[in-house]
């Protein structure tokens, strides 16, 4: 509730650090910005972007790290442009992202406050991102997202691994942080103050010209306003779609390829056992003896890890060779060295020890190649199905880079080609509201609209089940009108430019009369214009901010910060005209001392007052381990990224 109250008394410095993982859990810090010297002694060479305690960031350190971003934001803008990313600061909040990380990691090291493997692998375990069907971790979905966002796994632990720092470091700092009482009453009384005044809009079109304007007149503020004329550029798109569907009888696997597949498996059809197990993982070998001999005294193995505040996993049907590959060798033989009904020993895996529970062991029979066939059939297809429709799609691309018009490819693959009205960059259709263009060409958009004419591009689309291949046939660019098909516009909106100018001179004499003692009211009849009824405001700070889910209107919000007795105009939006706002009187309503205003403006506060710790400490940290900056370097980086000087 005291957010709006947050929003408008708020310290300029904020929270010091956000935390995430690269993509995953979106690790960076805010951004501060904190200069180097006029001089720049320990840079040299044009390698590097700044030095923080002795330690250089590169200049591929910092592309990397703007080019992340700039994907991150694409995420919620997908027509986000690298330079329209840099100049909003989208450079600058990188290298500060960057430059933090560094001081950190060497502040940490200076005094010696570490991270453990352990600890990491701990902290692995609970994202949620690298869990498997089961909802528990899997060591195949950890590597998939990574290969996904092009992580390595030495890249992910030592993100982590920072962030880990960062929470020893900046949750102390703010932790504990307190506002006296008495201040905490004060700032909650300030939602009672109630306002008492009177809002008046003066429009523009109650003052607009009654008729048009010669053509040369007209001509001349054409002339003087042609920006406010301008057609965007608009593209027709013709494009086509193909899926696995097009692959014919590329997908039906051959007797021989079945027969082929069935002995390259021979151990997967021969005979085999197979395990139901609960497993537990844990930091250290002695925790993992100490839970086993727990439950050899006699507990069950769900209520020793529940008491260990553990959760158990269950792997159902596993193999040898899939624990070997899923935890390590040394788990798979303990695993299966076990009978049914015991506890495994411990035994060391990738991300700490491992004690199991065996739950039960099953024996599978030998299949025969007549048994395994609909099995290895459906696998092939799919398989066939994959690297068919990718094979297709070289093959597509090939002869689009050979020279091949799109018309020609699509009829060579049977397809039928769709063909857009003229669209803009956004992907809506010119001139017709609330129409779009196909879904289907979302991803190709922005490609789209930096293509020449007739260059026909292919795409993957729908996660690479289905591409897509389109070409542009015609580029209207991006121009002002011609004079005579707009005339009727350019004459609404000199009326209107006109009407906001009356407007406007008539906001200052209705100002005018009401600082001269005349209510709001007296003062706008006295223009002789029907205008809208002037609005009587009656509202405490805690009623606008029960209206912040929507928005306050700016008059609203001006008068809230004016002082008692005055008055003043405010332009309206889109230049619809002028608002005039008075302020009569400012009075507080009774807040008791008990009123539930009070403990939630002390905990707000509160969290304030912890957030500018963080922040002071981040500053510290910086100046304790020195930061230089390459001016050069950082320009260069700036010009490789848009180009230009």
């Amino acid at each position: 509730m005291l957010q709006f109250f947050r929003n408008m008394f708020k310290s300029k410095i904020g929270l010091a650090i956000v935390l995430g993982f690269i993509g995953l859990i979106g690790f960076a810090f805010a951004l501060g910005d904190i200069s180097g010297g006029s001089t720049f002694g320990g840079v040299a060479g044009g390698d590097r972007v700044a030095v923080v305690g002795g330690e250089k960031i590169g200049t591929a350190d910092l592309l990397r790290g703007v080019n992340n971003g700039l994907d991150r934001m694409r995420e919620e803008d997908p027509t986000l442009t690298m330079p329209r990313f840099i100049a909003n600061k989208g450079l600058d909040q990188s290298l500060d992202a960057l430059i933090d990380r560094f001081a950190l990691r060497a502040f940490a090291n200076e005094y010696g406050i570490r991270v453990g493997d352990n600890l990491v692998n701990s902290e692995i375990r609970l994202i949620p991102a690298f869990r498997g069907p089961d909802g528990n971790f899997s060591e195949d979905t950890y590597r998939q997202v990574l290969a996904q966002q092009r992580i390595t796994d030495t890249q992910a632990r030592d993100d982590l691994a920072t962030r880990l720092l960062a929470q020893q470091l900046f949750v102390p700092a703010g932790l504990g942080a307190s506002i006296p009482e008495r201040m905490a009453y004060r700032y909650a009384q300030l939602f009672k103050e109630r306002r008492k005044g009177s809002i008046a809009l003066l429009p523009a079109v109650a003052f607009a010209p009654p008729t048009g304007a010669p053509d040369d007149t007209l001509m001349a503020y054409y002339d003087s306003h042609r920006s406010e004329f301008v057609r965007p550029e608009r593209r027709i798109i013709r494009y086509a779609t193909f899926d696995s569907s097009n692959l014919g009888d590329r997908i039906i696997p051959t007797e021989a390829e079945i027969t082929a597949r069935y002995k390259q498996d021979t151990a997967k059809y021969a005979a085999r056992e197979t395990r139901d197990i609960t497993q537990l993982i844990v930091p250290t070998e002695a925790a993992a003896k100490s839970i086993r001999e727990r439950i050899a005294a006699g507990s069950s193995f769900e209520t020793v890890a529940r008491e260990a505040s553990l959760r158990v996993a269950k792997l159902t049907a596993t193999t040898r060779e899939a624990l070997s590959t899923q935890a390590s060798p040394a788990v798979a033989n303990a695993y299966f060295s076990a009978a049914e009904g015991a506890i495994s020993a411990p035994a060391r895996g990738a991300l700490g020890w491992h004690v199991a529970r065996i739950d039960a062991i099953k024996s599978v029979s030998a299949r025969s190649l007549d048994q395994a066939r609909g099995e290895i059939t459906e696998t092939l297809r799919e398989e066939k199905r994959a690297r068919g429709l990718a094979e297709l799609a070289i093959e597509v691309e090939d002869q689009l880079s050979d020279g091949a018009t799109l018309t020609e490819v699509a009829k060579d693959l049977g397809l039928e080609l769709q063909t857009t009205k003229p669209a803009l960059a956004n992907g809506q259709i010119y001139q017709t509201a609330g129409e779009t263009v196909s879904q289907v060409l979302a991803p190709a958009l922005k490609t789209a609209f930096q293509m020449d004419e007739e260059e026909p591009e292919i795409a993957p689309i729908a996660g690479g089940e289905t591409y897509l291949i389109y070409d542009v046939g015609d580029i209207t660019p991006a121009a002002t009108a011609p004079f005579a098909e707009i005339k009727q516009a350019v004459e609404a909106n000199w009326r209107q430019s006109q009407g906001l100018k009356a407007a406007q001179a008539a906001a200052d004499r209705v100002l005018k009369r009401v600082r001269g003692g005349t209510s709001l009211a007296a003062a706008l009849a006295a223009e002789k214009v029907p205008l809208p009824a002037v609005d009587s405001i009656d509202l405490t700070r805690e009623q606008l901010a029960a209206q912040r889910e929507r928005r306050i209107p700016p008059p609203l919000a001006l008068m809230f910060s004016m002082a008692q007795g005055t008055a003043k105009k405010l332009e309206a939006a889109q230049k619809l005209g002028f608002f005039v706002v008075d302020l009569d009187a400012i009075t507080m309503d009774e807040l008791d001392r008990n009123d539930p205003l009070v403990t939630q403006a002390r905990g707000q506060m509160a969290q304030l007052v912890g957030d500018e710790y963080g922040e002071l400490l981040r500053t510290a940290i910086r100046t304790e381990m020195g930061v230089e900056r390459n001016p050069a370097a950082i320009a260069a980086v700036r010009k490789q990224l848009i180009g230009g000087n």
